[in-house]
């Protein structure tokens, strides 16, 4: 009797340990960070140029996203600078784009984002740069020789799924101010033309107006002489 009571107690100690555990997995994962960046949303004025810096070491990664949300044709120059002074990266009149590079030289980096080409169009622009490597998710996951285990497993499926979703509500989040942008230009532009229209037609009808009075007033020259 006391083996049997003693082995339903640990089967029982095994069943709460398999939640704590579970828990104790998610609380890592809901934990983890991605690796350390910046995001910002910035307007860039019509032949003017904005510029970023930041000091990093060498061999490391990082990633520069970049999109404009409004303004013009929604395209901007973007270069990045080494701190030796070498263009690493330059596009002209791009829309958006994503440039990742791992460092060779220590030192502080340039971001530049152009809009000279430009003589009346302001620009709004977002760009988001990642440095650094994702850490592990769990503890000693990268110096570890076993393989993992089911929950350990179902936990780097959830994180990256989750990573997945946060880089896909940016992405929608931009194209909806992009698309806001658009019908709030595209819905200034309908209502001047729709003014103007009123006016031409105000116009126009005011001139028919005086047109067929004057023909219902014109004065004819009397008929008739002297008597004789």
């Amino acid at each position: 009797g006391g083996k049997e009571g003693r082995r339903s107690g640990g089967a029982s100690m095994e069943r709460r340990r398999g939640p704590l555990a579970l828990a104790a997995l998610l609380g890592a994962l809901l934990g983890a960070g991605r690796a350390a960046g910046t995001e910002l949303t910035f307007e860039l004025p019509d032949s003017a140029r904005q510029c970023f810096h930041q000091e990093l070491q060498r061999g490391i990664k990082f990633t520069l996203d970049y999109q404009v949300i409004t303004g013009g044709h929604y395209d901007v120059d973007c270069y990045v600078e080494d701190p030796t002074g070498k263009t690493i990266y330059k596009e002209t009149k791009k829309q958006y784009d994503s440039f990742p590079h791992r460092t060779e030289v220590e030192g502080v980096y340039t971001f530049c984002f152009s809009n000279e080409f430009s003589t009346f169009s302001h620009k709004t622009v977002y760009f988001d740069l990642q440095v650094g490597d994702e850490p592990p998710i769990l503890p000693a996951m990268s110096s570890r020789v076993t393989a993992l285990t089911q929950m350990e497993s179902a936990c780097v499926t959830i994180h990256e799924a989750l990573n997945t979703v946060i880089d896909s509500q940016t992405h929608y989040r931009l194209r909806e101010a992009q698309d806001r942008s658009r019908a709030e230009d595209l819905n200034g532009r309908v209502s001047y033309w729709s003014v103007g229209e009123t006016v031409i037609l105000f116009v126009v009808s005011v001139g028919q107006v005086m047109l067929l009075k004057s023909f219902f007033t014109e004065k004819r020259p009397g008929s008739g002489g002297a008597g004789t």
